[in-house]
């Protein structure tokens, strides 16, 4: 028998169904565009989750379908349901035997009705006194009992939701035996989990003879635990919701209608949860308003659907220091919200992993923040949006492919070497060509024939960006291009020219060296002051490191210094309008750059007279140049003024 054969080709029956619900890295494009327009990287990067991939199915999403069930939840009724049908059902039990007492003449039915009459406002306690009470009626003695049977039936059925069925027969004291022992064995095996005991085989004994009253099935005792301490809780923040009256009087109701025995093991039981699962039982009270009356149950459920919701809503936040989607329940999404709200936390946990996996983020001690692999990738897209509009004109137009480490063409050429990377000399190749083999087509080339263009060696440079990070360079929306003009220049030396050495240097009130990683990430310096003296002398210390290296520094500002180091104690002094001294002090870090011989080009975004004076006068001064370029020309400025710095000078 022939073996079998299988074709395989494009699938055709729709989505892939191999494919991620993603594309990776059409959300790290998305995150870097956001930063190249001036937004912060942390919120791009919380943006990413919060709104989800192609802005559905985000954290934002969940967090607003949770608030509306809240909402909803908090609408539902009134809390003291349970009050009122007491209330309702003993009016009944009254009215039924008062009527039954009317058609009676004797003594016994007068005091009877004295008693009745005389009973305590408060319904719990005329249950409780109605408790030896000989009934005349037996419609009053059947709506009496079911005034205790229905509290209790919804007190248990509320805690142990497989008792419902059990609860119903509890008037027999057979039932009511093997609840009395379930909530003892119960209490027995929490009691001994919390000595941190091991209870693998005494839960397996629990199970094997109470497993009925739990559809749950929880699969150890701290699942266990979590089911009852948060029906427990809810229990607890039903009895807080209430007013004082209402919360005594619901209390004693509780306690004559479980009965002495059962009602102690409860007590026990809430008082075991408590101790286990502490933060579950300290919510606070809810006024919850509706046109129903909710009895026990429903009430309780709906607090506990409310204090569910608020934990979900935590989750979701992400506030809390160090927070990840690893901490969102995505049971408890799936009991809140539905299946597809925890399908959706699944797969963004998915796109996070995803992320992390492919070396596209990494966390820090303050969330998530792009990697160099990422911050390359950005780069790269900053560099190409710059060279986009970069044409021929005053500021040179380059190719990146032929720039580089091969220097400026000389204007001569030679034969071809092995190992040669200079570019080929087309024109005298193909002319040595047709010298050796004639003038017939299709010209046919030899080794020998090929010259390559003779280039001088370029040296390297060493560059100092100084960028403006006052909180007037991003209420003035320059914040966006400033950070795409320094990433794109890092991408272009880091790629391009790796010989030569870069330092950002971010400058407000004060001046700091930056790394790619922190310049994607910087925010505006809300202090005031325009610090450009500390990043003179930042720029300097790091010219100092490179002595053969081609000084070059480019300052990217919006507004004259207004700050300098105070030369005694180094703190920042601040003035507006600016001192002599910060002038001063700044026009020294000048000299020093302009004596090492420094490049020092500026580029003034903005049209404030004091800075355009100040920008000219330190251009004439260091024989540099000033540039006020428009903010969609600020790359394309920037790195065409650093190609043509970095040519070799003619001396």
């Amino acid at each position: 028998m022939a073996g079998n054969r299988f074709r395989y080709g494009q699938w055709r029956g729709g989505p892939d169904p191999l494919a991620p619900p993603y594309d990776v890295r059409a959300a790290v494009d998305a995150v870097g565009a956001e930063v190249l327009a001036g937004g912060s990287l942390r919120e791009a990067l919380r943006d990413l989750l919060r709104q989800g991939p192609r802005g559905r199915g985000g954290l934002d999403d969940l967090a607003a379908r949770a608030r509306r069930l809240r909402r909803e939840a908090l609408r539902r009724g009134d809390l003291d349901g349970a009050l009122t049908r007491a209330r309702a059902l003993l009016d009944q039990t009254l009215a039924a035997e008062r009527d039954e007492l009317r058609g009676r003449a004797d003594d016994d039915a007068r005091f009877a009705e004295a008693v009745l009459d005389n009973l305590p406002r408060s319904t719990a306690r005329a249950v409780e006194e109605l408790a030896g009470y000989r009934w005349s009626s037996d419609e009053a003695r059947r709506t009496y009992q079911r005034i205790l049977d229905g509290l209790r039936d919804d007190v248990l059925g509320q805690r142990f939701a497989g008792l419902r069925e059990a609860v119903r027969a509890s008037a027999d004291p057979g039932a009511q035996q093997r609840l009395a022992e379930m909530m003892r064995d119960l209490n027995d095996l929490l009691g001994r989990h919390a000595r941190s005991e091991d209870t693998t085989d005494a839960f397996a004994e629990f199970m094997r003879r109470h497993g009925e009253f739990f559809p749950e099935q929880p699969a150890d005792v701290d699942e266990l635990i979590d089911v009852l301490a948060r029906r427990s809780a809810a229990g607890e923040r039903l009895m807080r919701s209430l007013s004082d009256r209402q919360r005594d009087e619901l209390a004693d109701l509780m306690r004559q209608s479980l009965g002495e025995r059962l009602a102690g093991e409860l007590s026990a039981l809430d008082a075991n949860l408590r101790g286990l699962r502490p933060d579950l039982h300290r919510g606070p009270g809810e006024r919850v308003r509706g046109e129903r009356s909710l009895g026990y149950g429903e009430a309780a459920g709906a607090l506990g659907e409310i204090a569910e919701l608020d934990d979900l809503l935590d989750q979701l936040d992400q506030e809390h220091p160090g927070a990840t989607l690893d901490d969102v329940d995505v049971d408890a999404v799936a009991r809140t919200l539905g299946r597809d709200a925890a399908d959706d936390v699944r797969r963004l946990r998915e796109l996070e992993r995803e992320l992390r996996r492919q070396g596209w983020v990494s966390r820090d001690a303050e969330g998530l923040t792009l990697s160099p692999k990422a911050l390359r990738r950005l780069g790269g897209t900053a560099l190409r949006q710059v060279f986009a509009d970069l044409t021929a004109g005053p500021r040179g137009a380059h190719d990146l492919r032929s720039a580089g480490a091969a220097g400026e063409v000389s204007g001569g050429s030679r034969r071809w070497e092995y190992g040669d990377e200079q570019p080929l000399d087309v024109v005298r190749t193909l002319t040595r060509a047709v010298r050796r083999a004639g003038s017939g087509v299709p010209v046919r080339l030899a080794v020998e024939d090929f010259e390559v263009v003779e280039t001088e060696r370029r040296a390297s440079a060493a560059v100092a960006l100084c960028v403006d990070l006052s909180y007037s360079m991003i209420s003035q929306g320059r914040w966006g291009p400033m950070k795409q003009t320094a990433l794109a220049l890092a991408h272009l030396m880091a790629t391009r020219f790796p010989q030569d050495a870069l330092q950002i240097v971010g400058f407000g009130l004060e001046a700091l060296p930056l790394t790619q990683r922190e310049l994607a990430a910087a925010e505006p310096d809300l202090r005031q002051g325009t610090n450009l003296q500390h990043a003179l002398r930042l720029a300097a210390r790091h010219l100092r490191r490179h002595p053969d290296a081609e000084p070059v520094v480019l300052v990217v500002t919006d507004g004259e210094p207004t700050a300098h180091l105070d030369p005694d104690d180094g703190e920042a002094l601040f003035h507006w309008p600016p001192l002599p001294e910060t002038i001063d002090a700044t026009v020294r870090e000048v000299d020093r750059l302009t004596r090492h011989g420094a490049t020092l080009n500026l580029f003034m975004l903005g049209d404030d007279p004091g800075l355009r004076r100040f920008v000219d006068a330190v251009a004439r001064r260091s024989k540099g140049r000033m540039f006020t370029p428009d903010l969609e020309d600020l790359g394309e400025y920037v790195v065409s003024d650093y190609l043509r710095t970095r040519q070799p000078r003619r001396r």
